[in-house]
């Protein structure tokens, strides 16, 4: 019985679409999909949508983020962007939950990687359709006329 469970597992996970690694036969060798490289040329990315966190746009490899300390902040902190030259970090980042402002980065917004993400040269997994609302008013006011 716990043999034919297994086949119907097997049967399933091979059957996945968008990782190949789980494709594979339980005794095949596969190799793993290049990482993806990280875009460094601190260009900022337009957001895709409202209230997007921005990406990062340089690579944050060996960034150290603890209860100690947060690499990010060398830069981002509202004391060191006009030395730094980085965009300072949201006012709401100084925020608690009851929408008190805070002398230091709220503990809930230490730890960047939560929200923030490096830009890599990753492909899409799946087909972006997103539209923009920009757009579909566009195409609204077009098709009254």
């Amino acid at each position: 019985m716990a043999i034919a469970f297994f086949s119907t597992v097997m049967t399933q996970v091979n059957a996945d679409p968008i990782n190949p690694i789980l494709k594979a036969e339980i005794d095949e060798e596969v190799t793993a999909p290049e990482i993806a490289k990280p875009i460094k040329n601190d260009i900022k990315q337009a957001r895709n949508y409202p209230m997007q966190p921005p990406l990062v746009p340089h690579n944050i490899r060996g960034y150290e983020i603890n209860l100690n300390v947060n690499k990010c902040m060398a830069c981002h902190n509202r004391t060191r962007t006009e030395e730094s030259q980085a965009p300072m970090i949201s006012v709401t980042h100084y925020m608690d939950r009851d929408g008190n402002f805070l002398a230091e980065i709220s503990p809930r917004r230490y730890f960047c990687n939560q929200c923030h993400v490096p830009q890599t040269d990753a492909k899409p997994v799946v087909k972006n359709e997103f539209v923009d609302m920009e757009k579909m008013v566009i195409k609204a006011e077009k098709e009254e006329e």
